[in-house]
C-alpha cells in the first residue's frame, strides 16, 4: 500500500512540535521501519510571534509560513499540517504557496466534538482568540473561556521547558474553572496545553487537538481517509 507523505510546518513551539511528531509516530508503528509514515519536518522556531502579530504589534509569520511550506512540497510532502493553532491565522498565506493540501486543525477538532449546544470550555492562546479560529468554527455555541492571562503565562511557561508538577496543578486548576462554569467538553486549543494536561486531569471529555490532528493525518497518509479537497 502507498503510504503519502506527511510536511510538517513547526516549530512553535519546537516541543509540541515533537508531541505531534510523536502521537503521529505512535500512530504508525507496525512490524518494521518500513511500515511507518515518512514525516518531513520543518521545526522552525526564529519565526516572528503569532500572537504579536496577530495583536498589530509585529511583524507577520506569513511569509516564512509560506516559504516553509514550499519548501516542504519541494522536498516530497504530499500534504501538510502545522503544528499550532494559533499559526492557522496565516493559513491563507500557506495556502495560496502551495499546490497540496493543508489539513485544518481548527475543523478537525471542531469536528471531533459531540453534536450539541451545551457549552465547550477553550484553552487557546490569545492569537488564536484574537484571530477568532475557533470562534468562527464553533458557530453559535457558547464558549467558556479561561483567565486568558493566567494562561498565556502558563504558556510561556512551558515554552522554556517547565512542564513540572506546579505548572501541570495550574493548568488543571484552570480546566476545572471551566468545567465549574458548565463546559461539557474542553478544547485544549493550544498545542503547549496536552504537553501538562491529560484526559486524566479533568472533569469532563478534553479534546486534545494535537492527538486528533496526528490521527487525521495518519488516517490520510494510510489512505484511510481521503486528502481534502484543495
Amino acid at each position: 500500500m502507498k503510504r503519502l507523505t506527511v510536511g510538517i510546518i513547526g516549530g512553535m513551539g519546537p516541543a509540541a512540535t515533537l508531541d505531534l511528531m510523536d502521537r503521529m509516530l505512535r500512530l504508525s508503528f507496525g512490524k518494521s521501519d518500513q511500515d511507518c509514515v515518512r514525516m518531513l519536518v520543518d521545526n522552525n522556531p526564529l519565526l516572528p510571534d503569532r500572537n504579536l502579530a496577530i495583536a498589530g504589534k509585529g511583524p507577520s509569520p506569513g511569509p516564512q509560513l509560506a516559504e516553509m511550506a514550499r519548501g516542504l512540497e519541494k522536498s516530497g510532502a504530499d500534504f501538510l499540517v502545522i503544528a499550532c493553532n494559533t499559526a492557522h491565522a496565516f493559513a491563507a498565506d500557506i495556502r495560496a504557496a502551495i499546490s497540496i493540501p493543508l489539513l485544518d486543525m481548527i475543523a478537525e477538532t471542531v469536528a471531533a466534538l459531540p453534536a450539541g449546544s451545551a457549552p465547550v470550555g477553550l484553552m487557546a492562546a490569545a492569537g488564536c482568540l484574537d484571530a477568532g479560529l475557533y470562534q468562527k468554527a464553533l458557530g453559535a455555541r457558547t464558549i467558556l473561556l479561561p483567565d486568558r492571562g493566567a494562561l498565556m503565562t502558563l504558556l510561556y511557561d512551558i515554552k522554556t521547558g517547565d512542564t513540572g508538577a506546579a505548572i501541570k496543578a495550574r493548568m488543571a486548576t484552570l480546566a476545572k474553572g471551566l468545567a465549574d462554569q458548565g463546559a461539557a467538553h474542553i478544547i485544549a486549543g493550544c498545542t503547549e496545553v496536552p504537553l501538562v494536561l491529560g484526559a486524566g486531569d479533568v472533569a469532563v471529555p478534553l479534546l486534545d487537538s494535537t492527538a486528533i490532528l496526528a490521527r487525521a493525518a495518519m488516517d490520510i497518509a494510510y489512505g484511510r481517509r481521503a486528502l481534502p479537497v484543495l
